[in-house]
């Protein structure tokens, strides 16, 4: 049998909406309203008032805020394709947010339950033995040999040295 190749899949702003949710928090409970188009290059937070500035971190922080993301569009068709062909391995930093891991777990039970928990990873430093990666911070690129993916994401719509991805659908197109 032939050995497939292993592919790495971030989880925030790859398989999971997180600036939606970030979206939608401050709207409901800040009345402030932050475009998409509003950050080309930026972060989130560094478009928030100066009165919010630091606000984003408690909700990371609160048990809960990443069980709910919505599904990034084409992701729920594309990836059991992708699970056929590779060995796919979800690796997400969450330690970053201890709260956050629960709720990931779940989220990825919920929504892709053919993803072992053995092809869970829940990480700081993304130093994984895989071919394949698919994220959308560069700083998870720095010492990975393989093949590299940028899933595109309002923060890095300036970053031109990575092979690009805009949608899961272009994942396809490059990978199935």
């Amino acid at each position: 049998m032939e050995q497939k190749s292993r592919l790495a899949i971030d989880m925030d702003e790859v398989l999971a909406d997180t600036i939606d949710k970030f979206i939608e928090v401050y709207r409901k409970d800040h009345q402030t309203e932050i475009l998409l188009e509003e950050m080309n290059g930026k972060e989130f937070h560094q478009l928030l008032p100066a009165h919010l500035d630091q606000s984003w971190r408690s909700y990371i922080d609160t048990p809960g805020f990443f069980r709910d993301l919505k599904v990034m569009p084409g992701a729920l068709e594309v990836m059991p394709e992708l699970h056929k062909k590779y060995d796919v391995y979800i690796v997400s930093a969450a330690v970053e947010f201890r709260n956050s891991l629960v709720d990931k777990l779940d989220w990825l039970g919920e929504h892709f339950p053919y993803i072992s928990w053995k092809n869970i990873i829940f990480c700081g430093n993304k130093i994984v033995d895989v071919q394949i990666m698919i994220d959308d911070r560069i700083r998870n690129f720095a010492n990975f040999k393989g093949r590299s993916l940028l899933f595109s994401s309002p923060h890095n719509h300036l970053i031109t040295e990575f092979e690009r991805v805009n949608n899961w659908y272009e994942v396809a197109d490059k990978l199935l």
